[in-house]
């Protein structure tokens, strides 16, 4: 059933690829937004390799971090999508990078004392032509935890080629049943969390 409430998601693409590359990390991200579109969530696509973001651990690095802007579109969303490809079977460099930045929101708290990006769910995407989907997820879910986020049921999706194959996720001439079917539980379950925290956030401390 469709739910008409309004929510916005962000998808940060970790691609190595700058616009307009084709990117398997982009094209799942916006399957997922797809999937959410059916449960009342509009949602925006970020490649951050596009932008200069500066190499730290704060909010604003100073001159010509273009990190803070995304943060905007971050703080005005209820959900945040953080798609990978997978390289020597770890998550890219650039989501490294998003998850150092997305660290100084440890220290940006509410009157309550908590983070400000408590009551914000996150979900994971995961492509490539390798294994590591799995360590890749795990090590994105620890971190996103730590800094405030919330992870629902069965909050990630992913696409491996065979052991030492060399098909990308864009080149499949249709989305295999399994994947299609993980990403619309993932939007289901992403969007159904989402609206209760907004209904019943968390106490403050």
């Amino acid at each position: 059933m469709t739910e008409t409430a309004s929510l916005r998601a962000l998808a940060l693409v970790c691609s190595l690829k700058p616009s307009p590359s084709p990117s398997s990390s982009d094209l799942i991200a916006r399957q997922i937004l797809g999937e959410l579109a059916k449960h009342g969530v509009t949602g925006d696509v970020v490649r951050v390799v596009d932008h200069d973001v500066k190499p730290g651990v704060e909010v604003d690095m100073g001159e010509g971090d273009e990190w803070p802007g995304i943060r905007e579109q971050l703080m005005a969303a209820d959900i945040l999508i953080v798609s990978t490809p997978t390289w020597v079977g770890h998550m890219s460099s650039v989501a490294q990078r998003v998850l150092e930045r997305l660290d100084g929101e440890l220290s940006e708290t509410d009157g309550s004392g908590r983070p400000l990006v408590t009551g914000k769910v996150a979900v994971v995407s995961v492509v490539g032509n390798e294994d590591g989907a799995h360590k890749i997820v795990a090590d994105l879910f620890q971190a996103l935890g730590d800094i405030g986020f919330t992870i629902p049921s069965q909050g990630s999706t992913y696409w491996n080629d065979q052991a030492m194959g060399g098909t990308d996720y864009m080149d499949l001439d249709e989305t295999p049943e399994a994947v299609a079917s993980t990403t619309a539980t993932l939007a289901e379950n992403a969007a159904h969390l989402a609206r209760a925290l907004k209904a019943a956030p968390y106490p403050g401390r």
